[in-house]
């Protein structure tokens, strides 16, 4: 067993060995922690419109399908489709054979009531607010009655638009 005697004298050395110990003070300060979240859309799924398999085209062939858009949370947005790579215009596209130069019209519209075109021109762009997640966008496409062009596989690639 420790006598008291013993347990001061240790007391005692520890204090000269460690002076600065038996005077010790405290000090505070602060860290700032800061942040800024900026404004961003990113367009997070690449969609597909896929019309399938058809043979004439005697009777209007529909198709709907979708991408994701994700813009930070209360950022306004406007969401634009060009006319595709072979398209004339945002009214004219038009989807190109895989082995000629034949190809097939079609439109993409923002209802389904397929009456309003969307395209990247005013008027024709498609609003949101961003929530911070993922939004599904779906297009809605009509390929008219037209002259049947010869048996191929026929696609265009349409560039997604988002201004913030």
């Amino acid at each position: 067993m420790f006598s008291k005697r013993l347990l001061l004298a240790a007391v005692a050395a520890s204090s000269c060995l460690f002076p600065a110990l038996a005077n010790a003070s405290t000090a505070v300060g602060n860290l700032a922690v800061t942040m800024t979240i900026a404004s961003t859309c990113t367009v997070t799924t690449s969609g597909v419109l896929a019309f399938g398999s058809v043979g004439l085209l005697t009777t209007a062939v529909s198709a709907t399908g979708s991408f994701g858009v994700t813009c930070t949370n209360t950022t306004p947005y406007n969401v634009g489709l060009n006319q595709g790579a072979n398209g004339a215009s945002v009214t004219t596209r038009q989807m190109k054979a895989a082995s000629s130069a034949a190809l097939v019209n079609y439109s993409i519209f923002s209802n389904v009531a397929a009456t309003t075109n969307w395209g990247n021109t005013a008027g024709s762009w498609v609003a949101g607010v961003g929530t911070g997640a993922s939004q599904t966008m779906n297009v809605y496409g009509v390929v008219p009655v037209q002259t049947t062009p010869a048996p191929d596989s026929y696609t265009d690639t349409v560039t997604i638009t988002i201004n913030y």
